[in-house]
Order: C-alpha cells, then sequence, then structure tokens
C-alpha cells in the first residue's frame, strides 16, 4: 500500500508510530561531553606563567661614604649583629681612637668605613668574645677630614673630603667659585708627611690646561684661602671714578678705559700716577699709557688745558 494514497489522519498516526519507534535509537547516541568553563581567575592562573617576586636586594653603600677615611671629631655608631651590647654611638678623638666594649681602644684615624668594620670585627673574634662578628659602621657626622675654604669665594666654609682623591678644583667648586673681586691665585697650607706645606695655585691654569700638574690632592686640615684681588683707583675727570681690578697685564690706558675714558673736561694726556716705591714712600709721576698697572696705583685725571 502506497502511504502517499492514505488518508491524512492516517498518515499523522503512521508517523507518530515512527517517531516513537526510533526514540531509543537517539537515546543511546553518545553526546559529545560539554567542555568544563573554568571561573576567570582559573583561567588566568592557568594560562599565566608563574613569575617568581622579584629578589629584595639590600641598599648599597653610598661609594662615598665606603671611600671616607674616619679622622677626629667624626661620629660614628657601631652595630654587631645579634649584639646589641656591642653596639654604640662613639666619636673619633684626635689621636683617631675609639673606646670600645671588651677591645678597648681602637685606632680608626685614617681607615676607611669597611677597613674600620673589619678591624672591629678581627678584634672581636680573636678575643674570642663573637665567633662570627658582623660589624657595621654608620657615619653619622663628619668633622674630622675636613678642607676650610676662606676668602673670595661665594660660599666660605668647612667642606668634608669625601673621597681620598679630591682635588683643589673639587673643592673649588664645591666652595662655589671665587667671587668678581677673587684673585687668580689661592694659597694652599697644610701639613704633609708632618711638616708645613704652602703652595700658591694659579686658578686659571686649573681649568684652562688640560692636565694641570697645580690641580694637586688634599689631605684632612688643609686650608684653601682666595686673597682679595689687587685693585687700582682712578680719580679726577673720569667718567666713572672709583676702585678697579686689576687684570692681568693691565696697563694704564686699560685702566683709563675701565674708568669710562676722560670727561669732556679731561684729558688722556695729562695723567699722574701715584705709586709707592720700595721704601713705601708715594711718589708721584707721569705715566706713559703703555706702563703696566700695579697694585695700589692711584690715576688721577687732570683738566685739559683748552
Amino acid at each position: 500500500m502506497n502511504p502517499l494514497n492514505l488518508k491524512p489522519m492516517t498518515r499523522y498516526l503512521l508517523n507518530l508510530l515512527l517517531c516513537a519507534a526510533a526514540a531509543p535509537l537517539w537515546a543511546q547516541t553518545p553526546q559529545a561531553p560539554a567542555s568544563p568553563v573554568a571561573p576567570p581567575a582559573l583561567q588566568a592562573a592557568a594560562t599565566t606563567s608563574p613569575v617568581a617576586p622579584p629578589a629584595v636586594s639590600a641598599t648599597p653603600a653610598l661609594p662615598n661614604s665606603q671611600d671616607y677615611r674616619l679622622g677626629a671629631g667624626d661620629a660614628i655608631g657601631v652595630q654587631v649583629y645579634q649584639s646589641p651590647d656591642l653596639s654604640i654611638d662613639a666619636r673619633v678623638s684626635e689621636s683617631g681612637v675609639i673606646s670600645y666594649p671588651l677591645i678597648g681602644s681602637v685606632q680608626l684615624g685614617g681607615l676607611t668605613i669597611s677597613e674600620a668594620e673589619k678591624k672591629i670585627g678581627d678584634a672581636l673574634k680573636s678575643g674570642g668574645f663573637v665567633k662570627v662578628p658582623q660589624v657595621n659602621i654608620v657615619l653619622r657626622q663628619v668633622r674630622g677630614n675636613q678642607v676650610a675654604v676662606l676668602g673670595q669665594v661665594s660660599r666660605p666654609g668647612r667642606f668634608p673630603l669625601e673621597t681620598f682623591n679630591t682635588r683643589v678644583s673639587d673643592m673649588l667648586a664645591a666652595a662655589g667659585g671665587t667671587t668678581p673681586t677673587g684673585d687668580d691665585v689661592l694659597i694652599v697650607t697644610g701639613q704633609r708627611d708632618g711638616k708645613p706645606f704652602r703652595k700658591v695655585i694659579d686658578i686659571p691654569a686649573l681649568f684652562l690646561n688640560e692636565k694641570s700638574d697645580e690641580d694637586i690632592v688634599l689631605a684632612g686640615g688643609d686650608t684653601l684661602y682666595v686673597n682679595k684681588a689687587p685693585m687700582f683707583y682712578i680719580y679726577g675727570e673720569a667718567q666713572r671714578p672709583g676702585p678697579y681690578r686689576i687684570e692681568r697685564g693691565m696697563t694704564v690706558m686699560q685702566a683709563l678705559a675701565q674708568g669710562g675714558g676722560p670727561t669732556v673736561r679731561g684729558s688722556q694726556n695729562r695723567l699722574k700716577l701715584h705709586r709707592r716705591d720700595a721704601a713705601g714712600k708715594v711718589v708721584e709721576t707721569t705715566p706713559n699709557l703703555n706702563d703696566l698697572v700695579r697694585p695700589e696705583d692711584v690715576i688721577y685725571v687732570r683738566e685739559s688745558l683748552f
């Protein structure tokens, strides 16, 4: 019998029977298991490779404090790991010595921070007080190994020698350089090998030359002094009378120009120069315009005759 010739109701019932017979086969068909979806936090943890936390490094000591050599008057703090009774604050004496528990007097003057730490640690170990001493020294206040910069500088005062190779140019820069009235030379005084030391240094040569032998290494207790520059004086019929700094190789003509030149009533040909001789007596002369000016010269610009 051709199912196409059946009545509509009969075809409907036949389809229902066929669907009911096929239902157990559909139920037995294996279905692909749904992949479990992990929470977002777990997904991020699974996909992200573990990163080890950065190692915490100890703060390195400043190079300058390590190179600094202890001197008289320096205040230090000595700390010994797991030995609070041996942690003290001390001041280096004028002879470079501190008094330390169990050890007594320890000579630290002239030693760097690391050398002083080793010296105290070795003394504690050799005395049997601490088996493996770990000594740390903190520089609390700098008093020793200082250099005084005085005279015609922008910031006169005392400055610490933070390194063992501090030179004259470094200390002059720390003091802000010379003032406009400062001289072109400075004087370094101090002690070298237990003997008095004195050296006169040409300041421009420190910076104009590629390598100056006068840029010496300073030592604790040195004094740098910049004197006032030599002056000359001009008065009379000058545009700007007053005292002026003598430049190197300055002539009378240049000195007259420094004072603005003569006024309309003055004359450059009618100059008088007052200068002290070897005996200290003031001598009046008529200078030439190309004569060199000397310290404490007094130039008088006279009136013109016409």
